[in-house]
C-alpha cells in the first residue's frame, strides 16, 4: 500500500471505473459534478477501448484505477482520495491519511468492492443519490444567483461581457 503522507498527484487523473455498478456510477457522477477544473477524466471500464488502460479488464472491474499525467497508477482508496483532491476536497486525503482511518479504509475498500453487487442497493443508492441531488440543487442555486446578479448589472456577475 502506498504511503498516504503525501498525495502529490500529476493531473489530469484518468479514472477507470465500473459504470455497471450503481454505487460506482453514483460516486463518479458526484465527482463529475465537482470536476469544474477538468482535473479528472472518466473512463467506463465496461465499454471503453481499454488498450491504453493500466491493467486488464478483469483488474479494472475488481478495483477502481487511476492514472496520473506522469503515468503513475493508483488503485482503490489511493485513487479515490486523489480524485477528491482533484475536485478541491483536500480534507478527504488528509482524513484518509490518518492512521486509524487509513487502516479501516484498507480493510473495508476491498471488501466493499468485492461485494458491491451483493450489497442492498436501495439504501446505498438512496444515500449516494441524496448527496448528488444536494450537489445539483446547490449548483442550481449558485447559477440562479449569478444570473440574477448579471440581470441587475451587478459587479458580482462573473460572466465575461464586453465593456
Amino acid at each position: 500500500m502506498p504511503r498516504r503522507d503525501s498525495f502529490a498527484t500529476q493531473f489530469p487523473l484518468t479514472i477507470y471505473y465500473d459504470a455497471s455498478c450503481r454505487m460506482c456510477n453514483a460516486e463518479m457522477r458526484h465527482l463529475m459534478l465537482r470536476n469544474r477544473a477538468g482535473k479528472l477524466l472518466f473512463v467506463d471500464a465496461c465499454t471503453a477501448d481499454l488498450s491504453q488502460a493500466p491493467a486488464d479488464k478483469a483488474a479494472l472491474m475488481q478495483s477502481i484505477h487511476g492514472v496520473g499525467a506522469d503515468g503513475q497508477v493508483y488503485t482503490g482508496v489511493d485513487c479515490l482520495t486523489r480524485a477528491y483532491l482533484g475536485v478541491g476536497w483536500d480534507w478527504v486525503p488528509r482524513l484518509a491519511g490518518l492512521p486509524l482511518v487509513a487502516g479501516a479504509l484498507d480493510t473495508l475498500y476491498p471488501l466493499l468492492a468485492r461485494n458491491r453487487y451483493r450489497l442492498p442497493l436501495a439504501p446505498m443508492a438512496w444515500v449516494l443519490e441524496q448527496g448528488l441531488q444536494c450537489t445539483v440543487r446547490r449548483q442550481a442555486r449558485q447559477a440562479a444567483a449569478r444570473s440574477e446578479a448579471c440581470a441587475r448589472g451587478s459587479d458580482a456577475c462573473d460572466i465575461d461581457r464586453p465593456r
